[in-house]
């Protein structure tokens, strides 16, 4: 995870130093709606969460921040609903197992408190507000058994947080 983290943030400086999001904005002039949602799509993941945020913070320069952070937050969820489906459907079931037919009394009695299923969905989406990548957020939230409703609005309200916040920072730079 360590070198994925440092793999994007490396990439993150080739996109800033040679002048690609430059390019990219000039090539998509006049729709940064466009180019918003794709960021926002990869907003989201531990590879791309860097260069995303570059796409975005220059983007937030030159056009309204809220329709930035507004479209931006649309493409995270689309990202962050795929990723939450895949940890509902295909990882969630095997945390439960591994926890259930595990030595350790106290974890699995830790796994069926009430304050331990109010407590993942809060943390969650924090992660998800973060610029930090989502998928640790996703998780626990797919564990915690969320309605997909909540999750949505959840993803939604979160992203939308962090993309106006890098936004902002771009903007007083």
């Amino acid at each position: 995870m360590a070198v994925s983290l440092v793999a994007s943030v490396f990439f993150a400086a080739l996109i800033i130093y040679s002048g690609v999001v430059h390019t990219f904005m000039a090539t998509t002039d006049g729709l940064s709606e466009v180019g918003s949602f794709v960021a926002g799509l990869f907003f989201t993941s531990i590879l791309t969460t860097a260069p995303a945020i570059v796409v975005l913070g220059e983007f937030a320069q030159s056009s309204p921040i809220l329709s930035v952070a507004f479209i931006g937050a649309l493409g995270a969820v689309c990202g962050d609903y795929l990723l939450f489906w895949l940890v509902r459907t295909e990882v969630s079931g095997e945390v439960e197992y591994l926890v259930s037919h595990t030595g350790a009394k106290r974890l699995k009695a830790l796994f069926h408190t009430k304050l331990f299923h109010r407590l993942l969905p809060l943390v969650g989406a924090l992660i998800i507000a973060s610029p930090l990548p989502d998928e640790l957020g996703l998780a626990l939230l797919g564990i915690s058994k969320i309605k997909r409703e909540r999750f949505l609005l959840i993803s939604f309200i979160m992203n939308f947080v962090g993309i106006l916040v890098i936004g902002m920072v771009a903007r007083s730079v």
